[in-house]
């Protein structure tokens, strides 16, 4: 029987494959690297290659140390213990955003022009889709999850709004897919849904918490 690989060490490959990317391709690509692009997918910022292409790479390490460490300093530990698998997967989820990015960036640079805002559209809705998944099994902790004050106070009042925010996120990922449809408003298709899932999971925290007292 074939042994699953870990979802931990998936990440750390996937982490491992973007820096021998990065090492490999820095003889190839152009001293100034596109890094920023504006709200029409335009680029508009350009970097050295030492930072255009090392930058992502070391974020995702960095936060893949942080998602290892902090767990081990929740005061809640024994929940985090609980959910540990949905806290990797987030772990994953996060880092194959990352990787995605990077390609684009690396796609772009080599010569292909397009708009990155309407490449990302696609990587955004499977991040928050995947969050809104990963939301509705995690248990009350300080590093992951909507932290507010009254789902810290409550394991009641936790489990209902991360109900609720995981049909709100989910439903964020499949908004965000409809700037296929109308490039032009990428930006507002996945800024306004998530500010609005936001508050919205704020202020039914709130309620549930008073309804609760």
């Amino acid at each position: 029987m074939n042994k699953q690989i870990p979802t931990q060490k998936i990440t750390w490959i996937l982490t491992g494959a973007v820096w021998i990317a990065a090492i490999g391709l820095y003889a190839t690509m152009p001293e100034r690297m596109a890094t920023h692009w504006n709200a029409m997918g335009e680029a508009d910022g350009h970097s050295g290659k030492l930072f255009g292409l090392f930058l992502v790479p070391l974020v995702m390490t960095a936060i893949q140390m942080l998602f290892a460490v902090l767990p081990k300093m929740d005061p809640l530990k024994s929940n985090s213990t609980i959910f540990k698998k949905q806290f990797e997967e987030f772990a994953l989820l996060f880092a194959v955003f990352m990787a995605y990015l990077f390609g684009a960036i690396l796609v772009w640079n080599k010569g292909v022009v397009f708009s990155m805002t309407t490449a990302l559209v696609p990587a955004f809705a499977v991040l928050f889709y995947g969050i809104g998944i990963l939301l509705h099994e995690v248990k009350r902790n300080w590093f992951m999850g909507i932290r507010t004050p009254w789902t810290m106070s409550s394991d009641v009042v936790w489990d209902k709004t991360h109900a609720l925010g995981s049909k709100l996120f989910k439903a964020c990922g499949l908004i965000i897919l409809l700037g296929f449809l109308f490039p032009q408003y990428v930006i507002g298709l996945i800024l306004i849904p998530i500010i609005i899932s936001t508050i919205w999971t704020v202020l039914y925290s709130y309620l549930i918490f008073k309804k609760e007292k």
